[in-house]
């Protein structure tokens, strides 16, 4: 395996790190970058890694979010001695984040390979891209003035999670972008932007381990060392990345909203539409 392909993996976690927890479509992305920077292995294997190399971002979740993922916790007791418990309101948050994820498992398991041949192309990232931006836009503006109602993850109500867990299946046509689509939905019925990000990156670890499974298991478990070293690679430059992008993010929508995000989508739908009208 040559310098030139160890770069091309190098930019590809890169952009899935990036784009990954911004609202602005990871699938999308890297769709797009592979039009330009094309990695020299199996179509088969190509469709694999750009799904599997999300669990390099992933793990940045897990690793940023430990304190508030983990359901055990250590107690204090007499003598200056510890136990470890069962945290209720942390399970309570995981039981709504799998009932958020059961929406788009229904469809996008037994549908995944026909949604991949009908929407895995640029023309359908540019199109995506344009109406999210727009929508982001519009529903900032909005909204802008209005105080949420939900502040924080333990006021999501079982009802909240599942209307977000609907958005998430938009996600499911490339160039929609997850983030998006869920941090759409949860500030249209008036979750904070801040607590919709968080929602969302927890939703973001079942989701991505269960859809990278799924390519892991079709494609199989039998890997090249070339292929290996792409895989490894990969995700340890989305994790390092997207530690960078989540921080970033969080800090970010403290002081703005997520219309400069869709301006992003619109001027990058345009510009996809017109290079390959131009190319063609």
């Amino acid at each position: 395996m040559d310098f030139i392909e160890i770069l091309k993996v190098i930019l590809l976690g890169v952009v899935e790190g990036l784009t990954e927890w911004l609202p602005i479509s990871s699938t999308g992305h890297m769709i797009l970058v592979d039009e330009f920077v094309r990695l020299n292995v199996s179509d088969a294997f190509k469709e694999m890694f750009f799904v599997v190399i999300q669990l390099g971002a992933i793990f940045a979740v897990i690793v940023l979010y430990w304190n508030k993922l983990f359901p055990f916790k250590k107690e204090k007791i007499a003598d200056s001695k510890a136990r470890i418990v069962l945290d209720k309101d942390t399970m309570i948050m995981w039981f709504k984040v799998i009932i958020a994820v059961l929406p788009a498992a229904l469809i996008g398991i037994p549908f995944d390979d026909k949604i991949d041949a009908m929407f895995y192309n640029y023309q359908t990232v540019a199109v995506t891209l344009i109406i999210y931006g727009v929508l982001f836009i519009v529903i900032e503006t909005k909204n802008k003035g209005k105080q949420p109602r939900i502040n924080s993850i333990a006021q999501i109500t079982y009802e909240v999670a599942v209307i977000i867990g609907i958005f998430q299946v938009l996600a499911l046509i490339p160039g929609t972008s997850r983030s998006g689509a869920t941090i759409v939905g949860a500030i249209l019925i008036g979750v904070s932007r801040t607590v919709a990000a968080e929602f969302t990156f927890f939703l973001a670890i079942p989701v991505m381990l269960g859809a990278s499974l799924l390519k892991l298991l079709k494609f199989g478990l039998v890997f090249t060392q070339s292929e290996t070293i792409i895989l490894a690679t990969g995700m340890v430059t989305a994790f390092a990345v997207s530690v960078l992008a989540i921080k970033f993010l969080m800090g970010y929508i403290k002081k703005h909203d997520f219309k400069v995000f869709g301006y992003y989508r619109i001027v990058l739908g345009i510009a996809v539409i017109a290079y390959f009208m131009i190319a063609g």
